[in-house]
């Protein structure tokens, strides 16, 4: 529901321009600053939060709050925020099963000493042990983009597309997506072209799938895959974040083909993005993109792959389920 009802709230400040939101005072900011400033802000400590609260009940409900927000600070993304919940949550059930008090103590265990010690436990290691590599990493993927360049079109594509792909937002995407930011100023336009289009295939792909597949997924998904095609309408990646979060071994991989080849057929076609964000709504615009026939037959041909990707991949695990059942 924070993924959805953000991510709807910020399509809705792009009806007024693509960059109408920076303009302050006006409706457009405000939306965004709903959307964007707090609704997505609540993502990831949300997520943690309750993958540590569905492991140890209402003790791990503070450490994982906690760890999401540091997992959001630090720049680690969705899965850094899925790696607190399990850090938070299995800390607390740690100390909730194998710390014994006096009978005295006992009724501080979950209120106080569990949510302190791994509040703390999980803080420490978000910052000293997933913070740092994740930082490193990021840096590590820029330098390389950098030092890339655009002679090998195509395999940029294929690169650029994997990677905002990878982590719905996470320092992986951001360090694709900040190449192509970069590269605007210097009017280098192909990139931003196939970064925003590979953007958009993961919630495109998400909604495809639970269309295509109607009876492997349950109500509500089949209900937020119709939310996440909104939003990947809208270039916002996080509508596939509650299925990855959920199914991330089937649903990484399959965005992520999606993703490389749209990002390649961008490339190969020769697509140009002027501006950096806002997804179909950039059509709108006289020449920002161009061509947008073909622009729209990658982003399709990469939507495909992801939704008949994930579409036949859930089927043979819920296959193997019900034989195994």
């Amino acid at each position: 529901p924070v993924v959805v009802a953000g991510g709807l709230i910020i399509a809705l400040s792009f009806v007024f321009g693509i960059e109408a939101f920076k303009e302050e005072g006006t409706l457009a900011a405000a939306l965004m600053t709903i959307g964007g400033g707090s609704a997505f802000a609540l993502m990831i400590p949300v997520l943690a939060g309750y993958i540590a609260f569905s492991i140890a009940d209402r003790p791990g409900l503070a450490p994982g709050l906690v760890g999401g927000m540091l997992a959001s600070s630090t720049g680690a993304g969705f899965l850094g925020g899925i790696a607190a919940g399990f850090i938070a949550g299995y800390a607390a059930k740690f100390l909730a099963d194998k710390v014994k008090l006096p009978q005295s103590m006992e009724a501080l265990k979950p209120i106080l000493i569990i949510p302190f010690v791994a509040t703390l436990f999980t803080g420490l290691v978000m910052i000293y042990i997933v913070g740092g590599p994740v930082s490193g990493i990021m840096n590590g993927l820029t330098d390389f983009l950098n030092n890339m360049g655009s002679d090998s079109a195509v395999l940029l594509g294929i690169i650029l597309g994997a990677m905002m792909c990878f982590d719905l937002g996470g320092p992986v995407n951001k360090a694709a997506y900040a190449f192509g930011v970069g590269l605007l100023a210097s009017q280098t336009y192909a990139p931003m072209a196939a970064i925003m289009a590979a953007g958009m295939v993961p919630a495109l792909g998400m909604g495809l799938a639970t269309f295509l597949a109607k009876n492997k997924f349950e109500p509500n998904e089949r209900e937020a895959g119709k939310a996440s095609f909104v939003l990947g309408l809208c270039f916002i990646s996080e509508g596939a974040i509650p299925f990855a979060a959920k199914d991330p071994m089937r649903v990484i991989p399959s965005c992520m083909a999606g993703g490389a080849l749209t990002g390649a057929l961008s490339m190969l076609f020769g697509a140009k993005l002027m501006a950096p964000h806002g997804g179909r709504f950039v059509l709108l615009i006289p020449n920002a993109i161009s061509p947008d026939l073909m622009y729209l037959v990658a982003i399709a041909a990469g939507t495909a792959v992801t939704g008949f990707t994930y579409a036949f991949l859930k089927n043979k695990v819920d296959a193997k389920q019900e034989v195994a059942a």
